[in-house]
């Protein structure tokens, strides 16, 4: 047993490769603790950030649902978390040592579900729901959420596509957008997933998909259905499976879409139950609208599309290789429409990258590509030491004596095959030759039967004519199979004489696949149904709001999204609470929001939401638009020469609105600074009035330069 001063220890009553915890109690006062302790000697930095960021949002969250964190101390070399103890176990060890009754069950459902309603109206997603996870005191029964070590003070975010192996969370409870295999960014609905799979444990003994291959049940969440727990279980009553089998939807439109409607089923089955003896079917949802808002993420009036894009990786994981362009002007939604392809890939095993071209950054070559395959690099290196053996051998083979040559554009790839000899000096003609014929060798390696590849390259209107050329060695190379690449542009930007046009003709005239999809805006009627899904309310009633919001956006599906926002932002959209046992429901005044003279100008719109946030988070804003679609808190931090806290600080009005996307790696509390994450900048504008120029040079500090001319720069981010 331990020595830890001050403390008494009794027990030690969890162990895994992450911590060690303890039951005890405080020698001062005999007040009852659980002690959390790192189990490293010398944990890692991160580890350390991860560990206080989950004291922090613990110690913010005094909820009667979640369990108290008095201090965090040091102890020896780590840490030690000093947590409440009411005397409860964990939902996991109960469920070895008892079976539930239907009784028992729906009374623990419904304080389960009573403590995440409290944790989501906290603006806290939990992300690891499942029986370790919950915590049970059997002879009080009350019920407290414990484990914030992966939790989301962030309203959204978006997953990181990465090896199943190292996701974040337990991957037998993950909801499907938590993979970062779907084309959806994550929110609160991932805990009603997760509580999902918890219950059918509960009632079938079994979890819903029981897949080894980590890889093969990202599938089975993505993709499969799992069967209804009745029908494993035939004792349990149909309603209850049926409420189980809502939350473990797919889609997270398709959920319960609040714990307050989950809770009003699971009491409906409790009433029946004690009244009656038995629970009669009965329709889910009642009172289940959701006073958060949320506009739906599945694609509207692009069934056609996605078929086409599904129908053509079909083919290459049979062994061809084609090209698909998907073309529209910007907003109208080419990259969601491309990151459909995510659920094929997963289940044929295959490999998807994407880099994105910069218009300020032209003179780069193989930018786009490069950034593709150091993504693919780094997913390998998830891989375990067997797989990346394998790899390293393959690339080792492939490239020879010239394996330095791609670790000069690709350093990651130093990580897999080590230290490479130099290559011999040659002249300009025989270097760029030499580089093609190695670059093609290296693509072969990962266009296989066993993993085809697709690669997505956004923003071709930018390209550079080194990475076309590129582009036309590999798809006339007659050696490399299952490769599909799909390439996003602006086609109101590409004329007949643009060099994209000009390199894609010499593709055909050489015999390669190239498909096109054009996206258009969508209709009256797709954007009747986007307004109604988001406000769960009848197409009818909602048809003089979708009228007016075409009118505004011409159905471009980014403006839409912006637009309603607005309306939301302003007021204009409100939700009237639920009055004696009413339901609640979204309102709006027509004639109010034709008062208010919202532009119909999409960039317009954009600077009015900037011009209010503070004049701290547009100082930022004005350097994120020069780093790029995609950066990191700490260059970020360096160049507005602030710690990453405080920069994270002034960053998050911005984030709190949807001008940048986080993704899931590691984020901040109010008292922690973030290690390194990555955040996704959408669609920051740049005005007149945020137009700033960063010049860095060697030995001197970043400086922030004036505007010089109205056109300098041009937005980064096509957030279609």
């Amino acid at each position: 047993m331990i020595d830890f001063p001050g403390y008494q220890i009794l027990a030690k009553i969890y162990e895994s490769s992450n911590s060690l915890v303890y039951r005890g109690y405080r020698e001062s006062d005999n007040l009852p603790v659980i002690l959390k302790i790192l189990h490293e000697d010398y944990p890692p930095p991160e580890k350390l950030t991860r560990y206080k960021q989950e004291f922090e949002i613990t110690r913010s969250l005094n909820l009667p649902g979640v369990v108290k964190a008095y201090s965090l101390q040091n102890y020896q070399n780590t840490l030690a978390m000093i947590l409440e103890d009411f005397g409860g176990e964990s939902l996991r060890i109960l469920m070895s040592s008892q079976k539930f009754t239907f009784l028992g069950f729906l009374t623990l459902a419904i304080k389960i579900t009573e403590s995440l309603g409290e944790l989501h109206s906290a603006n806290v997603i939990h992300k690891d729901i499942n029986p370790s996870n919950v915590v049970v005191n059997p002879l009080t029964g009350q019920v407290k959420l414990i484990d914030f070590s992966i939790s989301s003070i962030l309203t959204r975010e978006t997953p990181t596509l990465t090896n199943p192996s190292v996701l974040e969370g337990t991957l037998a409870y993950m909801s499907p957008e938590q993979t970062g295999r779907m084309n959806r960014t994550l929110d609160y609905r991932t805990d009603f997933y997760s509580l999902g799979v918890t219950f059918y444990e509960i009632l079938t003994h079994q979890l819903p998909f029981t897949a080894t291959d980590p890889m093969e049940l990202v599938h089975c969440h993505i993709a499969k259905q799992s069967v209804s727990p009745h029908l494993v279980n035939p004792e349990v009553p149909k309603a209850i499976s049926e409420i189980v089998m809502k939350l473990l939807a797919k889609a997270a439109e398709d959920r319960y879409q609040s714990a307050y409607g989950l809770k009003a089923d699971l009491e409906t089955c409790l009433n029946q139950l004690q009244v009656t003896g038995y629970i009669a079917d009965f329709a889910l949802g009642s009172q289940d609208i959701a006073d958060k808002f949320q506009i739906p993420q599945k694609l509207y009036g692009r069934d056609r599309e996605v078929e086409t894009l599904l129908e053509a990786f079909e083919r290459v994981s049979q062994g061809s290789i084609e090209i698909m362009l998907v073309g529209g002007y910007s907003g109208v939604g080419k990259s969601a429409l491309v990151q459909e392809i995510y659920k094929p890939i997963t289940r044929k095993y295959g490999y998807f990258v994407s880099g994105k071209f910069d218009q300020l950054q032209r003179s780069i070559p193989y930018s786009a590509m490069v950034s593709a395959f150091s993504e693919l690099v780094r997913l390998l290196l998830t891989e375990t030491e067997v797989q990346l053996e394998a790899w390293r051998q393959k690339l080792t083979h492939a490239l020879g004596p010239n394996g330095q040559i791609i670790i000069d554009v690709i350093p990651e790839v130093e990580w897999i095959i080590g230290p490479q000899s130099p290559v011999a000096e040659l002249g300009p003609t025989e270097t760029q030759n030499r580089f093609n014929q190695v670059f093609q060798n290296f693509i072969r390696v990962f266009c296989q039967p066993e993993h085809p590849l697709a690669i997505f390259l956004d923003d071709l209107q930018w390209a550079d004519s080194a990475t076309l050329k590129l582009i036309d060695l590999i798809f006339t190379d007659t050696q490399i199979k299952h490769l599909f690449l799909i390439g996003a542009y602006r086609d109101n930007e590409v004329s007949s004489t643009h060099p994209l046009t000009i390199a894609i003709d010499s593709l055909i005239q050489e015999n390669v696949t190239v498909n096109w999809i054009n996206l258009v805006p969508l209709k009256l009627e797709q954007v009747t149904q986007l307004i109604a899904d988001t406000l769960h309310s009848d197409r009818e009633g909602i048809k003089p709001l979708a009228e007016l919001t075409l009118r505004k956006t011409e159905g471009n599906p980014f403006f839409v999204n912006e637009f309603l926002k607005t309306l939301y932002q302003e007021n204009l959209l409100t939700f009237a609470t639920p009055q004696s046992g009413g339901i609640g429901r979204w309102r709006w005044d027509i004639a109010q929001i034709e008062a208010i003279a919202i532009t119909d100008n999409v960039v317009d719109l954009m600077i009015r939401k900037l011009r209010k946030l503070p004049e701290a988070t547009q100082q930022v804003l004005r350097l994120v638009a020069c780093l790029g679609n995609q950066f990191d808190l700490n260059t970020l931090s360096l160049i507005y020469e602030k710690e990453s806290f405080e920069t994270f600080q002034d960053l998050l009005p911005a984030i709190q609105i949807g001008l940048i996307q986080a993704t899931s790696e590691l984020e901040a509390t109010e008292a922690e600074a973030i290690n390194s994450p990555l955040f996704r900048a959408l669609h920051v504008r740049r005005a007149e009035e945020t137009r700033a120029k960063v010049e860095c040079r060697r030995a001197s500090p970043c400086r922030i330069l004036p505007p010089r001319t109205s056109g300098e720069f041009q937005p980064r981010q096509d957030p279609g």
